[in-house]
């Protein structure tokens, strides 16, 4: 489980530096209409808190659990981009291959977050 939360942390700190080094590549995910930078920015904040936070024993169970709610809200992002002309992921095959993706990463946080709860 260990090697899992490490995968996971380095993930999801790695894609929250990015929100700041590379707005302009999220910009596609976010739809028209919404302040896109403000937006980015806190998810960016969102998710490298909690690749961090997988680190510490104290809040492992409290960032698995927001990687997972994170998961959930990111997945009808997805599902609108697989249906967009041009996907902002580039390809439609890449753009429907993340749905299933999504739900095996959703998985992989729950197994964290019960793990984390056998520490306890």
């Amino acid at each position: 489980m260990l090697i899992l939360k490490i995968i996971f942390a380095v993930f999801f700190i790695y894609a929250g530096i990015m929100h700041f080094f590379k707005p302009a590549f999220f910009n596609h995910f976010i739809p028209n209409g919404l302040p896109k930078l403000t937006i980015n920015y806190v998810v960016g904040i969102i998710e490298l808190s909690l690749g961090i936070g997988l680190f510490f024993t104290q809040v492992v169970s409290y960032a698995a659990y927001g990687i997972f709610i994170l998961l959930i809200v990111f997945l009808p992002i997805h599902i609108w981009d697989a249906t967009k002309k041009r996907p902002a992921i580039g390809s439609k095959f890449f753009a429907y291959i993340r749905i299933p993706l999504q739900f095996l990463l959703m998985y992989g946080a729950y197994l964290i977050y019960q793990d984390s709860l056998l520490i306890i």
